[in-house]
């Protein structure tokens, strides 16, 4: 071998040992991301919904690259997500193997109770049973939710992010009688809704954070109406592209902490 072609080997022999014991070991971290909820979750009336820009937001903001599993469904209730958390195998492996879990519920039992008020058929002397009975089968459903959710987890790091509830309804109802005519419809719904949001930042000391939507899209009196904002869908209850961006800057603002 010539003295050209030993020099050479010597070089790149010398290149190859301090590339492979100096160069940094970049290891990629995936995180799982799973979230639960009913047509807010889904992104229904926007063409990209808020958990979908959240798990945009999670890697852009951790440089982590991050694995969604939507498992939202149209039209359920608080009562329907702590059932499926119990039976839904699919979705429990799917928490279970989440360092991300979100979770937005409640609006549709408000709704179906609201409905039956106006219809005259809440029941009660005053027409308001089916009001109370929503806030307080939503408190134990709640409750359930959460526990079936860190118990899947079962102590693991984990961000746990949820959402309190907005009104869509604010103009309609602030223009409407209840039934004994001596408030506004407005002013008897909005003590259920106010008592249901208090309940999920009440409970809070169970270690998850809550997106702050109810001021987002009602202001801090909770009594601007959020299609007058420009932030609903042409159903009026739904959040447009608009709102669900809103939502999911929300949920942004709360941060990562939980798993750093």
């Amino acid at each position: 071998m010539n003295k050209g072609r030993l020099l050479l080997l010597v070089l790149m022999t010398t290149l190859f040992s301090l590339l492979s014991t100096t160069s940094p070991t970049f290891a990629a971290t995936t995180w799982r991301y799973t979230a639960l909820g009913d047509s807010l979750g889904t992104g229904f009336g926007s063409w990209y919904g808020y958990v979908y820009r959240y798990r945009d937001y999670i890697a852009a903001d951790t440089g982590n690259d991050v694995l969604l599993t939507n498992q939202s469904v149209n039209g359920w209730t608080s009562a329907d997500l702590a059932n499926a958390l119990q039976t839904d195998a699919d979705l429990r492996n799917a928490v279970a193997s989440a360092q991300v879990v979100t979770w937005n519920i409640g609006g549709n039992d408000l709704l179906g109770a609201r409905n039956r008020y106006i219809r005259g058929t809440c029941g009660g002397v005053d027409q308001e049973d089916c009001l109370r009975q929503a806030v307080v089968h939503f408190k134990r459903n709640w409750d359930q939710i959460v526990d079936s959710i860190q118990g899947l987890r079962a102590g693991q790091p984990t961000l746990y992010r949820t959402m309190d509830v907005y009104n869509p309804f604010v103009d309609e109802d602030k223009h409407a009688l209840g039934a004994d005519r001596s408030k506004t419809r407005f002013e008897i719904l909005k003590p259920c809704l106010d008592e249901i949001n208090r309940h999920i930042h009440e409970r809070q000391t169970k270690g998850y954070d809550v997106a702050k939507v109810y001021d987002a899209f009602n202001g801090p009196n909770h009594d601007q109406d959020p299609g007058a904002k420009g932030l609903l869908f042409w159903d009026g209850v739904h959040p447009n592209d608009q709102g669900q961006r809103l939502i999911a800057e929300a949920f942004r603002k709360l941060g990562y902490a939980s798993l750093h």
